[in-house]
């Protein structure tokens, strides 16, 4: 049974950071590439970041230079460093595995990041 668990969500003003976990079980981790999106109300869901199984990373522009993406193959883990962060930034963020680039992939649950004053 595949599952990926997010963690790490919460509220925070303005200009302040976040990290969020993924922690996975149930597929070979390091087989598969890594994702963050995300999910503001009434938008739909969209890309932050991703990790390649080589550690290739790809950004979103609009969080280039304040996210960072890494994981821990040891550890079957992936995270999301978030800074500066914007109310605009504020969405439900998934993470997602893949083993396949053109696969849909395994979804997490979701977690909550609002940014607010």
């Amino acid at each position: 049974q595949v599952q990926l668990v997010e963690s790490g969500g919460g509220l925070v003003q303005p200009g302040g950071s976040l990290r969020l976990s993924c922690a996975a079980s149930g597929i070979i981790f390091r087989f598969h590439d890594m994702g963050w999106y995300r999910q503001a109300p009434g938008k739909e869901r969209e890309l932050v970041a991703t990790i390649s199984r080589t550690y290739s990373t790809n950004y979103a522009d609009s969080v280039k230079g304040r996210f960072t993406i890494s994981r821990d193959n040891a550890e079957n883990t992936a995270t999301l460093q978030m800074s500066s962060l914007k109310p605009e930034d504020t969405a439900v963020y998934y993470c997602n595995a893949r083993a396949v680039p053109t696969s849909a992939g395994y979804w997490g649950q979701g977690t909550q990041v609002t940014v607010s004053s």
